[in-house]
């Protein structure tokens, strides 16, 4: 739920699992989801008024794709405070649910980012949603506005940002430090230039209003709703504004909106670390490890690696070299699920010994980028997105009196998340909102989900987000990766099927 990548950025995936087996493509895997920068829940909204209800009264027209799915449009203002100046459209998809006698209702998901395609994580409904689920309800996901199909933001040539994720992600001396910040401010500028007003309206806030005006085209009085990583502070922010209007509400992988950026940075880097020595301990215990006889020696030679890397790029067999901020990323991909430890392996081998290729492909998969360019725009959605809804970055010269606090909690990967405090220090747009709590009062149960060792959303996230909501629930996974549902925890499974199904509520904290 942050950003690691290159320069000063901090990118991180969110909940939609990867199908990465060794001979695929990479513009044919399923996409990955990225996660947030900054996470805050903005202003109070009040529910549709007058100016407001061409939105919320119209029709909307499902029509057949991709087969069995339906696919349908609709319109939602690009300034909700001006509404009726210029709307801007949603793209949605629609997966119904097979016997319409076992029908509970609308299920409207998102998977994460931001900048991650809802319409494509409902398309694959089946590979992330129990049959429980999908029999009980209409799977509906939406691109969020600037995201994938809805008023996409555009800023980069793939040329571009090829060069923006193979950058440096600690710059060590003034000289690159210049250059970082040189790098952000034109990613800013080129959003600014290529999508104007728009790049100025897809905030959080802004994108929860939205799914208002969906739960109402649905024809819902309340909103049920499965968030993932950056979709859980979509789904909370949606909880803070309607809470009146809240059904049966699962956020998993949470994300604390009170944090600020650097309290936010700091707990993920720690994340971060615990994941990757759960990694290497694996190694380790199964003896011979390729990355040495203990937990720190691996660890030690990981980072180790990725000092290598900025120094010297590794040869592939493709045009474009492993470079620093590629190899960081291939490494993080791993992290997101234990099922791909041995594909980490066989990528950290590979590079060791001079051939950058397969690790250079798990980043490219992280970054959405296929073997002709990047099949979405997922990344500068996430800059848009993360940029809007913080207000508190700093100048990157600021930085390195941080580094050394980073350090100490993730000493692998801490001066890359400090880097990432001065991701949107040059951005054109005024961020929007502040770190705060979020109660949603009044709200139905709310379930969260929090994972031991998930790096990208630290389970500390969870056991906070579910204590500030006012009608919060906890449930636990004892486990790696990054989310808990349908990651093979069957307690989990069956407490979130139950919940979302026939509305049964834990009555305490549930332990997995």
């Amino acid at each position: 739920m942050r950003l690691a990548l290159t320069v000063v950025l901090a990118l991180v995936l969110s909940g939609c699992a990867l199908d990465l087996s060794p001979d695929d493509e990479p513009e044919s895997l399923p996409a990955p989801t990225l996660s947030p920068r900054q996470l805050t829940p903005g202003e109070k909204q009040p529910g549709p008024g007058a100016n407001l209800d061409e939105f919320y009264d119209q029709t909307v027209s499902w029509e057949g794709c991709r087969s069995d799915l339906m696919c349908a449009t609709i319109e939602v203002p690009l300034d909700y405070a001006a509404p009726g100046e210029r709307s801007i459209s949603l793209s949605m998809i629609k997966v119904p649910v097979a016997d319409k006698s076992q029908r509970v209702g609308s299920l409207v998901v998102n998977p994460g980012g931001p900048g991650v395609s809802g319409v494509e994580y409902a398309a694959r409904a089946s590979q992330y949603f129990g049959a429980e689920i999908r029999q009980a309800f209409d799977v509906v996901g939406f691109d969020p506005r600037g995201v994938g199909q809805s008023a996409p933001v555009q800023c980069l040539s793939d040329e571009e940002l090829d060069a923006f994720v193979a950058s440096d992600p600690d710059p060590d001396t003034a000289a690159e430090r210049d250059q970082a910040a040189q790098m952000v401010l034109d990613l800013g500028r080129g959003c600014a230039e290529e999508s104007g007003d728009l790049a100025g309206h897809v905030s959080t806030v802004e994108a929860a209003r939205d799914i208002d005006i969906i739960r109402s085209v649905l024809g819902d009085e309340r909103l049920s709703y499965f968030g993932a990583s950056y979709g859980t502070l979509l789904g909370a922010t949606y909880a803070d504004l309607f809470p009146e209007r809240v059904g049966r509400m699962v956020l998993d992988g949470a994300v604390d909106p009170s944090l600020s950026t650097e309290e936010t940075s700091l707990v993920q880097a720690k994340g971060f670390e615990t994941a990757l020595r759960a990694y290497v301990g694996s190694c380790v215990d199964a003896g011979g490890c390729f990355l040495g006889q203990s937990v720190d020696a691996g660890a030690e030679r990981i980072r180790g690696f990725l000092d290598e890397v900025e120094s010297q790029p590794v040869e592939t067999s493709g045009e474009r070299p492993l470079a620093a901020g590629n190899a960081v990323l291939g490494v993080w991909l791993a992290l997101y699920d234990e099922d791909y430890w041995s594909l980490l392996d066989s990528a950290l081998r590979s590079a060791f010994d001079g051939d950058g290729t397969s690790l250079l492909r798990l980043a490219d998969a992280y970054a959405h980028r296929g073997r002709d360019g990047y099949v979405d725009n997922a990344l500068e959605a996430l800059y848009a997105v993360n940029c809007l809804d913080q207000d508190d970055a700093i100048p990157i010269s600021d930085v390195p009196d941080r580094v050394k606090e980073f350090e100490r909690v993730s000493p692998t990967f801490g001066a890359i998340f400090a880097y990432g405090l001065a991701s949107c220090g040059e951005w054109p747009f005024q961020g929007q909102s502040t770190p705060e709590a979020i109660e949603a009062r009044g709200a139905a149960p709310i379930i969260v989900v929090g994972t031991t060792r998930d790096p990208a959303t630290p389970l500390e996230w969870a056991e906070s987000l579910a204590s500030q909501l006012d009608s919060g629930v906890l449930v636990r996974r004892d486990g790696d990766g990054h989310t808990g549902y349908n990651v093979g925890n069957d307690c989990v499974d069956e407490v979130l099927e139950s919940y979302l199904v026939s509305g049964k509520t834990p009555t305490a904290e549930v332990n997995c």
